[in-house]
C-alpha cells in the first residue's frame, strides 16, 4: 500500500518525507485554507518539489471550460503533479481529455461503488472514496472501500487506483490494506498514530534502562 499524506502543510511534509514513507501528497482547498498560505501555485510547487510521487492539486472551479483551464495551469508547475476533480458529469469530462494526455488524474469525493466504476471508465488514474465522511452520517465506509475493490478486481482493464480518503484512524488504513486498497491518504496526525503501540513504548524504556546498569557506552561517529 502507498502511503499519501493529506494536508497542505510544507513543514510536516517536509518532515514526513524525511521517514521515507512518503509515497506522494494530497490537498484540497479546505487544507489550502487552513494552510494559510497566500499563494497556492507557489506552495504547490514547493510540495512538489518535497516529494517525488504524485502531488493532487484541485481545481477550484466546478464548470468543465473552468476545471480544464485551471488543470491545464496546474499541470505546468511540476511534472508530478496529479489533478484533483470532483466525480461530477464535468469532472469526468476532464478526466477523460487529461488522462488521454497522459496527466494523472485523481477522482475525488467518491461516495458510492456506482460512481467509482464511472471514474475508472474516465481514466481516471485514482478514485477518492472517502470512508471518514460516510461513518459521519452511519455508513459503512470501509464497506465502500471492500465493494470498489472487489469490482476493479473484476475488470483488468481498469487501471484506476483505489486511494481511501477521509481517513480518520490507524484502523481505517489497516482496514484498507486488507482489503487491497492501492492508496491510503492519511492526515499527519493519524500516520504518527501508526507508530504507537504501548509494548514499544515500554520495552524501549525497558532496554534504555538495563543498558544504563551495564555502564557502557557505544562510541559515536569513530570506528571501532
Amino acid at each position: 500500500m502507498k502511503f499519501f499524506v493529506d494536508t497542505a502543510d510544507l513543514n510536516e511534509i517536509k518532515d514526513l518525507a524525511a521517514t521515507g514513507l512518503l509515497d506522494g501528497v494530497t490537498t484540497n482547498p479546505s487544507l489550502v485554507a487552513k494552510s494559510g498560505h497566500s499563494n497556492f501555485i507557489e506552495l504547490i510547487r514547493e510540495i512538489a518539489s518535497v516529494v517525488e510521487g504524485p502531488v493532487s492539486a484541485e481545481v477550484a472551479a466546478t464548470d468543465f471550460e473552468g476545471m480544464l483551464a485551471e488543470a491545464r495551469t496546474l499541470t505546468k508547475i511540476a511534472k508530478n503533479i496529479a489533478i484533483k476533480v470532483p466525480l461530477t458529469p464535468a469532472g469526468l469530462k476532464v478526466c477523460k481529455i487529461l488522462s488521454g494526455e497522459g496527466t494523472q488524474v485523481n477522482v475525488t469525493l467518491c461516495f458510492s461503488p456506482a460512481q467509482a466504476i464511472l471514474a475508472a471508465k474516465a481514466g481516471a488514474a485514482f478514485v477518492s472514496p472517502f470512508v471518514g465522511r460516510l461513518d459521519d452520517i452511519g455508513q459503512d465506509g470501509m464497506g465502500l472501500i471492500s465493494s470498489i475493490c472487489e469490482i476493479y478486481g473484476n475488470y483488468p482493464a481498469f487501471k484506476t487506483e483505489v486511494l481511501v480518503a477521509s481517513v480518520r484512524s490507524p484502523m481505517h488504513v489497516v482496514l484498507a490494506a486488507q482489503m487491497g486498497a492501492d492508496v491510503a491518504t492519511i492526515p499527519p496526525s493519524v500516520i504518527r498514530q501508526l507508530f504507537k503501540h504501548p509494548l514499544t513504548d515500554s520495552g524501549l524504556a525497558q532496554f534504555v534502562e538495563d543498558w544504563k546498569k551495564t555502564g557502557q557506552t557505544i562510541p559515536r561517529g569513530s570506528q571501532p
